[in-house]
Protein backbone atom coordinates (compact mmCIF):
# COMPACT_ATOMS: atom_id res chain seq x y z
CA UNK A 1 0.00 0.00 0.00
CA UNK A 2 0.96 3.44 -0.49
CA UNK A 3 0.95 6.69 0.87
CA UNK A 4 -0.83 9.54 -0.26
CA UNK A 5 1.18 12.21 -1.81
CA UNK A 6 1.44 14.98 0.36
CA UNK A 7 0.23 18.43 -1.02
CA UNK A 8 2.11 21.67 0.53
CA UNK A 9 0.27 24.30 1.72
CA UNK A 10 -0.55 26.83 -1.47
CA UNK A 11 0.55 30.23 1.45
CA UNK A 12 3.50 30.33 3.78
CA UNK A 13 3.23 32.06 7.34
CA UNK A 14 6.99 34.32 7.88
CA UNK A 15 5.81 36.03 10.72
CA UNK A 16 4.43 32.21 12.66
CA UNK A 17 8.03 31.49 14.37
CA UNK A 18 9.26 35.46 15.48
CA UNK A 19 5.61 35.31 16.53
CA UNK A 20 5.92 31.93 18.73
CA UNK A 21 9.53 32.87 20.32
CA UNK A 22 7.38 37.29 21.12
CA UNK A 23 4.85 35.04 22.47
CA UNK A 24 6.82 33.01 24.74
CA UNK A 25 9.16 35.58 25.87
CA UNK A 26 6.05 38.16 26.58
CA UNK A 27 4.55 35.27 28.27
CA UNK A 28 7.69 34.71 31.38
CA UNK A 29 8.23 38.07 31.03
CA UNK A 30 6.51 39.21 34.19
CA UNK A 31 8.39 36.27 36.00
CA UNK A 32 11.73 37.69 34.22
CA UNK A 33 11.04 41.33 34.41
CA UNK A 34 12.74 42.97 37.94
CA UNK A 35 15.95 41.00 37.15
CA UNK A 36 19.14 40.96 35.07
CA UNK A 37 16.82 40.18 31.99
CA UNK A 38 15.19 43.06 31.47
CA UNK A 39 17.21 44.32 28.44
CA UNK A 40 17.13 40.92 26.72
CA UNK A 41 13.09 40.75 26.60
CA UNK A 42 13.02 44.56 25.62
CA UNK A 43 15.55 44.10 23.01
CA UNK A 44 13.89 40.85 21.38
CA UNK A 45 10.09 41.85 21.81
CA UNK A 46 10.75 45.15 20.34
CA UNK A 47 13.06 43.79 17.54
CA UNK A 48 10.90 40.92 16.58
CA UNK A 49 7.82 43.19 16.04
CA UNK A 50 10.15 44.68 13.73
CA UNK A 51 10.18 41.99 12.16
CA UNK A 52 6.83 40.89 12.16
CA UNK A 53 5.72 44.14 10.96
CA UNK A 54 7.55 43.55 7.72
CA UNK A 55 6.57 40.66 7.02
CA UNK A 56 2.92 42.42 7.56
CA UNK A 57 3.78 44.67 4.88
CA UNK A 58 5.14 42.38 2.71
CA UNK A 59 2.04 40.30 3.78
CA UNK A 60 0.26 43.68 2.06
CA UNK A 61 -1.26 43.00 5.19
CA UNK A 62 -1.79 47.06 6.19
CA UNK A 63 -3.81 46.77 9.77
CA UNK A 64 -0.67 45.01 11.25
CA UNK A 65 1.93 47.14 11.12
CA UNK A 66 0.62 50.12 13.39
CA UNK A 67 0.24 47.83 15.78
CA UNK A 68 3.25 46.85 15.87
CA UNK A 69 5.06 49.61 15.45
CA UNK A 70 3.50 50.08 18.49
CA UNK A 71 4.71 47.39 20.34
CA UNK A 72 8.30 48.25 18.85
CA UNK A 73 8.11 51.85 20.34
CA UNK A 74 6.73 50.16 24.11
CA UNK A 75 9.03 47.63 23.77
CA UNK A 76 11.99 49.60 23.44
CA UNK A 77 14.77 49.35 25.11
CA UNK A 78 16.99 52.77 23.79
CA UNK A 79 14.35 55.01 25.64
CA UNK A 80 12.73 52.36 27.94
CA UNK A 81 9.19 53.64 29.65
CA UNK A 82 9.37 53.23 33.60
CA UNK A 83 6.01 50.92 33.20
CA UNK A 84 5.24 48.92 36.42
CA UNK A 85 2.97 47.36 38.25
CA UNK A 86 -0.38 45.28 37.25
CA UNK A 87 -0.96 47.26 33.71
CA UNK A 88 2.38 46.44 32.49
CA UNK A 89 2.14 43.13 34.14
CA UNK A 90 -1.35 42.47 32.32
CA UNK A 91 -0.02 44.21 28.79
CA UNK A 92 2.50 41.51 28.32
CA UNK A 93 0.13 38.56 28.05
CA UNK A 94 -2.42 40.98 25.63
CA UNK A 95 0.89 41.53 23.60
CA UNK A 96 1.98 38.14 23.14
CA UNK A 97 -2.12 37.06 22.07
CA UNK A 98 -1.46 39.80 19.47
CA UNK A 99 1.23 38.04 18.11
CA UNK A 100 0.25 35.05 18.21
CA UNK A 101 -2.74 36.11 16.40
CA UNK A 102 -0.79 37.77 13.67
CA UNK A 103 1.18 35.24 13.44
CA UNK A 104 -0.83 32.44 12.30
CA UNK A 105 -3.13 34.86 9.59
CA UNK A 106 -0.22 37.01 7.95
CA UNK A 107 0.56 34.86 5.39
CA UNK A 108 1.36 34.66 1.44
CA UNK A 109 0.74 32.66 -1.33
CA UNK A 110 3.72 30.31 -2.31
CA UNK A 111 4.81 30.91 -5.51
CA UNK A 112 4.65 28.32 -7.68
CA UNK A 113 7.37 26.00 -8.36
CA UNK A 114 8.08 24.59 -11.70
CA UNK A 115 7.97 20.10 -12.13
CA UNK A 116 10.79 18.10 -13.17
Amino acid sequence: MTKPKRVASPYQRNALAPSLVAAATLFLAPAILGGDWDMLVLFLVSILAVIVGWFAIQAKQWWWPPVFLAIAVLWNPVLPFPFEGIVWTIVQPVAALVFLAAGALIKVRREPTAKK
